[in-house]
């Protein structure tokens, strides 16, 4: 069972960036999907999550209306869109499966069994 988060990358300050995860050994549509980051000297932030099969979502209150979650089940891919970026959006962005459900657990990173090597994002000009 392997996350594999790719696609980060130096962008300037309003730029788009999409981060892709791709799952290997397993099917990533019987897990919820959790994007998350960890900035320098910071704690790891919940930033993104999609329910099991394509169900709910949910943002970080910074994030929405500017990020976007999604799945391919055909490809075993989920993406993390990130629109109107910040400097304070830097931060490495990890990837992240679990078989639990629900908000409370699914926005929380204690609760996610695979995570993904991260990938490093940086808003800068």
């Amino acid at each position: 069972v392997q996350l594999q988060a790719f696609g980060g990358g130096l962008v300037q300050p309003g730029g788009s960036l999409r981060l892709s995860c791709a799952a290997s050994g397993f099917t990533l549509d019987d897990y919820a999907i959790g994007w998350f980051r960890q900035g320098p000297g910071k704690e790891r932030d919940f930033v993104a999550a999609m329910e099991a099969s394509g169900g709910y979502t949910y943002y970080a209150n910074s994030m929405k209306g500017r990020f976007s979650i999604s799945r391919d089940s055909s490809k075993n891919m989920v993406y993390l869109q990130m629109n109107s970026l910040k400097p304070e959006d830097t931060a490495v962005y990890f990837c992240a499966a679990t078989k639990l459900g629900g908000e409370l657990l699914v926005t929380s990173a204690r609760y996610y069994d695979y995570w993904g090597q991260g990938t490093l994002v940086t808003v800068s000009s």
